[in-house]
């Protein structure tokens, strides 16, 4: 049997764009994919907790230091500038995997800098 858990957390980070004229995605600041171990072209789901939006986009790389959190294309309709987003990322795992089992969660303040990376819910 597997189990879908959560595999990673960015938690309260503050939307700096929204930018309609573009493919699609959402741009985050290298050094927070980097902390949450999300990967480019991964599936994340984002929940706007400021109008309870909840969508599917995959990631692309921002520049390091810029604290980018952009949606992009479609996506940039469901967001406003200032609002505070949730990405997650999901993964499958057995039983077995499950034994040592520890998602990653990033929190962030205002301004998107990384406070604190746990790992665990």
């Amino acid at each position: 049997m597997t189990f879908d858990m959560l595999y990673s957390k960015i938690h309260r980070a503050t939307v700096t764009d929204a930018n309609l004229n573009y493919v699609g995605s959402i741009t985050i600041d290298e050094e927070i994919l980097e902390a949450s171990k999300l990967r480019v072209g991964q599936k994340v789901e984002i929940l706007d907790i400021n109008n309870g939006e909840r969508f599917s986009t995959y990631v692309i790389k921002g520049p390091r230091g810029k604290r980018d959190m952009c949606l992009n294309g479609a996506a940039a309709r469901k967001v406003q500038i200032g609002d505070k987003i949730i990405v997650v990322a999901y993964g499958t795992y057995n039983e077995s995997e499950l034994e040592n089992y520890k998602p990653i969660v990033v929190h962030v303040d205002e301004g998107n800098n990384i406070t604190e990376v746990v790992d665990y819910i």
